[in-house]
């Protein structure tokens, strides 16, 4: 099921919380909507699923206008971060709710054999029987996917869906959603404000920022190649530097960073942890070490730069350094913007 937004408002009292957004999301693609929050993720989830309406524009489901159609007709199953199972029904009978209240009536033995297959799909077969009380968190979460494929929807809307959970856990879900949906083919919305969690799931990620959509595209399109410093910052941790800019060439120290395009003045150079090295000498950054951090990947070195500006950069674990050490930091890669 294809959807397509098209120039879609809404408004909440004063509050502008999308600004004419327009999207198309393929059938069987599974888009990310990230962004911080109050930058309109949700809100334009919750129009698409029909549990708010736009107060301009169109949602289209294929051919069909859904902008009006009622939240039940829409044929959209939902995840949400707080699982919203009900307590005194089993895993079985969580599952098999939809199904009981859906306008496709099932008999008994269609809705066991759905809700065997299910559990078999999200891997929670021997749980039936459990109520929700009696199994972990992330188990849960497996079951409210289970529920909301239960109504075969043409579209998933994810809001959050790992929101409460911790890191393992919601590293080993995501793997597994991606393969439920290479499995399905499902066409899939889904929300988060983790950078993380979007580059793993999805084929596309949709960034926003204050309602509007500031950058679009692939994984490796967003990452490679931020649209601005906005999605730069966004998408990872970053050191801003000031800089200026003359005969197309930022000079940072010792280093020399192409800036093509950009007229002579004043710029800002955003430069990852990941791209910078640590040496004794050479072409870079003279900097004093403050701190160094040791993490399981790797060290993580704070460091000051003779203007007083702080930088971090992420060494090999075998790197010797120390506190109060002088050094130069070394530029790899690194990205040249217009002076906010």
């Amino acid at each position: 099921m294809k959807i397509r937004l098209d120039n879609v408002v809404k408004t909440f009292e004063t509050f502008r919380a999308v600004h004419g957004v327009s999207l198309e999301i393929e059938s069987g693609e599974l888009v990310a909507l990230l962004g911080p929050s109050g930058s309109g993720k949700t809100t334009i989830l919750r129009m698409v699923a029909g549990l708010e309406y736009a107060d301009a524009g169109h949602i289209y489901f294929g051919a069909e206008d859904a902008t009006d159609i009622p939240v039940r007709d829409r044929g959209v199953g939902f995840v949400f971060q707080h699982y919203a199972l009900f307590p005194h029904m089993t895993v079985a009978e969580n599952i098999a709710f939809g199904m009981k209240v859906s306008k496709q009536r099932r008999d008994k033995t269609a809705i066991d054999a759905r809700v065997a297959d299910l559990l078999r799909l999200v891997q929670l077969e021997g749980l039936a029987e459990r109520f929700p009380g009696q199994i972990s968190g992330g188990q849960r979460q497996r079951v409210a996917l289970a529920r909301a494929l239960a109504v075969d929807p043409k579209v998933l809307l994810l809001d959050e869906p790992f929101g409460a959970l911790d890191a393992n856990v919601r590293r080993d879900l995501r793997r597994w959603l991606r393969e439920i949906h290479q499995e399905l083919g499902i066409t899939t919305l889904f929300v988060t404000h983790d950078q993380e969690e979007a580059l793993d799931l999805a084929d596309r990620v949709v960034i926003l920022d204050k309602g509007q959509i500031v950058q679009q595209g692939t994984p490796e399109e967003v990452c490679r190649n931020p649209a601005s410093a906005f999605v730069m910052n966004f998408l990872g941790d970053t050191n801003r530097i000031s800089a200026a800019v003359a005969g197309g060439i930022a000079r940072l120290g010792e280093a020399q960073i192409p800036a093509p395009g950009f007229a002579d003045g004043p710029v800002e150079i955003f430069l990852r942890p990941s791209d910078l090295g640590w040496s004794s000498s050479g072409a870079g950054i003279p900097a004093t070490v403050a701190r160094v951090i040791d993490r399981p990947a790797g060290r993580r070195i704070l460091a000051l730069t003779a203007t007083g500006e702080a930088v971090e950069l992420d060494v090999a674990p075998e790197t010797q350094v120390s506190a109060r050490e002088q050094g130069i930091i070394t530029i790899e890669r690194a990205r040249v913007y217009a002076a906010g």
